[in-house]
């Protein structure tokens, strides 16, 4: 009598839709009616994982507002290492359209189409330059491109969204989170004729 066959194992994926990698940002409030700025890391129709400043408990009804998403609802299921994961909650209709905007959302980053942003960014000529915390922690970082209201560098630091910063002498706040880096606003956008001109 012959053996059956044995099946490969494979691991078991426990998520009933598929993620996908989006960072957006936002603002969520908890059961106490408390709000803070997150953004998204990644997100499905059936669920959401967030940086974000306060975890909330394990179970607890969460109300979030993301760019281009709206309000999503749902409970806290688990705390990661910078925020936490949650379900969403809502009727097939408001899937379906969530499924189209992060359709939409992951096109636009695979043909590599620009995020809406008020100017023009240009990668810099210089960059290396500092960045203080507002600890006064100095922390050299690489510039990754610049516009006249913000820039982008990586840095092998730990901060959260609306940390407060310095970078050079140009007093900014974080907005964006990214691998291997962070995208800031500036306190006050230059007027120059060119980006070549602004001295940071």
């Amino acid at each position: 009598m012959s053996a059956a066959p044995k099946l490969a194992s494979r691991p078991i994926e426990r998520r009933r839709h598929a993620r996908v990698k989006v960072a957006l940002l936002g603002r969520y409030m908890l059961s106490n009616r408390t709000e803070f700025p997150c953004q998204s890391i990644d997100m499905s129709v059936g669920g959401l994982a967030i940086t974000a400043p306060v975890k909330g408990r394990i179970g607890e009804r969460v109300i979030v507002y993301l760019e281009h998403i709206g309000r999503i609802e749902g409970d806290i299921a688990r705390h990661t290492a910078d925020g936490f994961g949650m379900t969403v909650i809502a009727t097939s209709r408001k899937r379906e359209k969530m499924a189209a905007q992060l359709t939409w959302l992951a096109n636009r980053a695979a043909l590599g189409l620009p995020e809406d942003r008020r100017h023009d960014r240009v990668q810099p000529k210089a960059t290396r330059i500092v960045l203080t915390l507002s600890d006064g922690t100095e922390v050299p970082v690489k510039m990754l491109d610049m516009s006249l209201s913000g820039a982008a560098f990586s840095a092998d630091v730990k901060l959260m969204i609306t940390d407060p910063v310095i970078l050079g002498k140009t007093q900014a706040k974080v907005v964006r989170k990214f691998e291997g880096g962070y995208a800031v606003e500036f306190q006050k956008a230059f007027v120059v004729d060119s980006i070549e001109q602004i001295e940071l």
